[in-house]
């Protein structure tokens, strides 16, 4: 990618990141009442930082349809509401236990186990009222097929599915076929989610959708290689969590499996196959591309 191309992504993600955040504080105040400690730990994850990637190409794709950009920022939110709850329930003691998340303390570490589970299920739940009520979308049947896709993509078939597997991961043998499936399930459809919320929101075409869909697939499936080359070649305090942990559980991945050589490969023929999926849009989809080519790029 050339220099021009990354400082113009990084200025497009930088933006999304303030534009979103202003939307989640709106959405997420902080109450008075005996119940604030719930929403201090909700805030302490939501808040943590992080790229937004999912909330940028949520941004992106509703900018292909003429979506409204208040509207397409409530669904950018309601995605990093879940996004984050899957962090918090993920380090907790039973999960990854994982006490480091982007660089600060894990939800758990910084108040307690039964906090953090609370805190996480009160996030789920925004993220669906977010999406249902009609300073979304006016229309209602958009807004019941948004809690639709989103119900899905982070459900039994989805997220959770994905990661019931991955715990599994480390007693049993998988092969390249059933690491692929994990983490289309754990990881890619949440991005897959992001990507058509903007056909959903701007009632775009079948073909349209399917083009966004295909995308988010590929580009997840890279995002997660390069997730698995981050945890068996990184360094945990510039990466923001702890590293190493896949080896240690002895969990299948795709460097495990393929080799860092060949897993960094592999995820560069992902992003050219992401990249051909958007050949059905104009130069207004070329951030879209960028963030393909970054995922490949990216440290941390």
């Amino acid at each position: 990618m050339v220099v021009s191309e990354m400082n113009g992504l990084q200025a497009a993600l930088a933006e999304c990141a303030e534009d979103i955040e202003r939307m989640m504080d709106l959405l997420l105040p902080q109450p008075d009442g005996p119940e604030a400690r719930l929403y201090e730990a909700m805030r302490h994850s939501a808040f943590a930082g992080g790229k937004r990637l999912r909330p940028f190409l949520v941004m992106q794709s509703s900018r292909l349809f003429g979506v409204d950009r208040r509207c397409a920022a409530r669904v950018a939110a309601a995605v990093e509401f879940m996004h984050t709850y899957s962090l918090i329930h993920d380090d907790l003691p039973a999960m990854d236990d994982a006490d480091m998340r982007r660089g600060r303390p894990s939800c758990h570490a910084k108040f307690d186990e039964a906090t953090a589970i609370l805190a996480g299920d009160a996030l789920q739940a925004l993220a669906f009222e977010v999406l249902a009520v009609p300073e979304t979308h006016s229309d209602p049947a958009v807004r019941v097929e948004l809690v639709r896709e989103l119900a899905r993509a982070s459900g039994g078939h989805g997220m959770c599915g994905g990661q019931m597997i991955d715990l599994l991961a480390g007693k049993a043998e998988m092969d390249i076929g059933a690491v692929t499936r994990l983490q289309r399930l754990k990881t890619g459809e949440m991005f897959a989610f992001s990507a058509v919320a903007g056909a959903v929101l701007g009632k775009g075409s079948y073909r349209a959708y399917m083009a966004l869909h295909n995308y988010a697939q590929e580009f997840g499936l890279a995002f997660q290689i390069v997730d698995d080359l981050l945890d068996a070649q990184g360094d945990s305090q510039w990466v923001g969590k702890p590293t190493g942990r896949d080896a240690e559980a002895g969990k299948a991945t795709f460097v495990s499996i393929l080799g860092a050589e060949r897993a960094r490969a592999q995820a560069g023929l992902l992003i050219d196959q992401a990249i051909r999926a958007l050949d059905v849009f104009d130069e207004k989809a070329d951030l879209l591309r960028e963030a393909a080519r970054f995922v490949v790029a990216r440290t941390k």
